[in-house]
């Protein structure tokens, strides 16, 4: 027997219901809107923990095809944040003990808690690391990620899709033949349909970790 697709509105239910439910996530500020199992969730939350949560939650329930976290950080009113000059240099002292970077080529400017970090790192997937470190440093609002990408040595764009094709089909969580691998100029779109959320996740870190790649562009559905 098929099973039914569960529709918009149970969806949307479930996930009221999972984020009021999830102690991490204040979802008193949170909207919800769904269509054709794309959930978009808009309004505030009052930390980096909530918003992360807020999007794996989503993700795990029944019905949904995609996530599109839109959720802002805003600190709620009577809590005492840190000046934009302490942030930046808890912010740089973090940076400096990361190995993965050069510290040196970087730019770190802050604006009423929002970085904007400018500079090169040498593979993408130390960018989207880069801002993950950051986030998590106390009286971060948001993150304006500006570092480019210079690679070491230039690729051309079919040795990447090829490089990316072939870990795809490597990998045991992945079916390389429901996914759809573009690149031009560096930049990687994925498309098609996978099984699962670490399915996804998967897909996207294998873009993320391959080298020439300067943005992932993720496209996926969950089917």
């Amino acid at each position: 027997m098929a099973m039914m697709t569960k529709s918009d509105e149970a969806i949307k239910k479930d996930v009221v219901d999972h984020l009021y439910w999830d102690s991490r996530v204040d979802a008193s500020d949170v909207m919800v809107e769904v269509l054709d199992g794309e959930v978009t969730l808009t309004g505030a939350v009052p930390t980096h923990i909530a918003y992360r949560a807020a999007e794996e939650d989503v993700w795990a329930l029944s019905g949904v095809r995609r996530v599109v976290n839109k959720l802002d950080v805003q600190y709620p009113a009577g809590v005492s944040t840190p000046p934009d000059s302490e942030i930046q240099s808890r912010v740089e002292n973090v940076l400096l003990w990361q190995h993965f970077i050069d510290f040196t080529e970087m730019e770190v400017d802050v604006d009423n808690g929002w970085v904007t970090l400018r500079g090169t790192v040498d593979a993408y997937w130390k960018k989207v690391r880069t801002e993950e470190v950051v986030l998590g440093v106390a009286g971060v609002l948001g993150v304006t990620n500006e570092l480019a990408i210079v690679p070491t040595k230039d690729l051309d764009d079919k040795i990447i899709a090829e490089d990316i094709t072939a870990a795809l089909e490597r990998n045991i969580h992945t079916d390389v033949d429901l996914i759809d691998v573009e690149v031009e100029d560096g930049t990687v779109t994925l498309s098609g349909s996978v099984p699962s959320l670490p399915a996804y996740r998967m897909a996207e870190r294998i873009a993320e970790n391959t080298f020439g790649v300067v943005m992932v562009i993720n496209e996926l559905v969950i089917r």
